[in-house]
């Protein structure tokens, strides 16, 4: 009486383990799923490539050296910031456009460009002029970008493909 009593204990408990044992894995993928997604979500606002290989590298910043025209905004820029201490702070910077001399859009404003170039100057006062100093410090490549789609929208093309920071400064 005292084995059979036995064997039905631990048959008990091998099936008590397989229970918990599958709970413990529907909550492990389960985990291992939303894990998957918050990288995927986070690496979509950094704009990272999770592809290996050379197949997401192309981009349009690869126009060669010879396509290429720089155009400087001579004037060297002074940008308040936001406050976030009660202080006055201050971005000095200097743009630089690279333009893609190949492009449809540089052989229709390429010349011209100086014309817009208070435009130009009104959306990099804009952009960076949202961010408080803290934050510009730590989103330069985030502000080159956002001026970038701003200064592509007013020209409703992409032959201006770069925005170079040059002389950056915080105050």
């Amino acid at each position: 009486m005292k084995k059979n009593l036995l064997s039905i204990i631990i048959l008990a408990l091998l099936i008590v383990n397989l229970v918990l044992t599958t709970i413990m894995m529907v909550n492990v993928s389960s985990a291992s799923k939303k894990t998957a997604q918050l990288v995927g979500d986070i690496s979509e606002v950094l704009k990272l490539e999770l592809s290996t290989g050379a197949e997401g590298w192309a981009t349009k910043s690869d126009v060669s050296l010879e396509d290429t025209e720089v155009y400087k905004i001579e004037n060297q820029m002074t940008i308040p910031l936001q406050s976030t201490d009660g202080k006055s702070h201050y971005c000095l910077v200097s743009v630089a456009l690279s333009m893609d001399k190949t492009s449809d859009g540089y052989k229709s404003y390429g010349a011209s460009v100086s014309s817009y170039e208070s435009l130009i100057t009104s959306a990099v006062y804009d952009v960076i002029g949202s961010y408080s100093v803290d934050e510009a410090q730590a989103n330069k490549d985030i502000m080159r970008e956002e001026i970038l789609k701003r200064v592509q929208a007013i020209f409703d093309s992409t032959f201006i493909y770069q925005i170079s920071f040059s002389d950056i400064m915080f105050q």
